[in-house]
């Protein structure tokens, strides 16, 4: 599997020869590339409808659209988006077959208005947890799994649900503070998720979520976990094996 930042929560993700991209927004000032400068995915997942993540949407409509049933009606008629996976989208809690991929829809804590002149809701805000394997109740020790837990609080269902039954290898959280998870608690989720590698996102986009991916760093070591914490530069593949 083969991960790429493009800053904020901009992630493409490679399993096998599919092609997903979560939350295209490229107006952020850790990437160098424009929305042009991206091959269509195969998929477009999207964890919820604020702008800073559904911005360039519309620039992968040729895509099949991943999102919750609302946010995939408000992308069809804004964005011009013709297929959603399933012919309607998903929901909390359904795993769906995406090319060489399996994606797994989990909660997250945050809001959900999309700031429109009539303001609308983009149904339940989400994350994803992306595998090479279909998961089931046995462990499998062969999959690779990617958990992107979209903008969020800290909430328990990553110590009794993600962690141990979806089985992350790797997962990215926000540590922006202030609209998310800050540094302090985004540490405390990588420890319950029990996962090996952890990238920092959603931070240094604006003046509000500056901060420094060391502090973050560092808030991890000090739960006693031996997670390895990777600060990306962005547009630069990362194999996750």
């Amino acid at each position: 599997m083969e991960l790429t930042w493009h800053g904020h929560s901009t992630w493409h993700v490679t399993v096998g020869e599919t092609d997903l991209l979560i939350d295209p927004f490229f107006d952020n000032p850790k990437t160098d590339l424009e929305p042009s400068d991206i091959d269509t995915p195969d998929y477009v997942l999207l964890t919820h409808g604020h702008a800073d993540h559904i911005a360039h949407a519309g620039e992968f409509s040729d895509a099949t659209l991943v999102a919750t049933p609302e946010l995939v009606s408000y992308c069809e008629a804004e964005f011009g988006f013709e297929d959603a996976v399933g012919g309607m989208g998903m929901n909390l809690g359904g795993t769906v077959e995406c090319g060489d991929a399996y994606v797994t829809m989990t909660r997250a804590d945050h809001t959900n208005g999309i700031m429109t002149e009539n303001e609308t809701s983009g149904g339940m805000p989400a994350g994803f947890v992306v595998s090479d394997t279909k998961p089931t109740q046995v462990s499998d020790d062969e999959s690779t799994t990617f958990y992107n837990a979209g903008d969020t609080s800290l909430m328990t269902e990553m110590r009794e649900v993600i962690g141990p039954y979806l089985e992350p290898d790797a997962a990215t959280v926000p540590i922006g503070d202030h609209f998310t998870m800050g540094p302090m608690q985004a540490a405390i989720a990588v420890d319950w998720l029990d996962v090996d590698h952890a990238f920092p996102q959603h931070y240094d986009t604006f003046p509000p979520i500056e901060q420094d991916p060391e502090e973050f760093a560092s808030e991890v070591r000090g739960t006693g976990s031996d997670t390895e914490v990777h600060a990306l530069e962005a547009d630069e593949p990362f194999t996750l094996e």
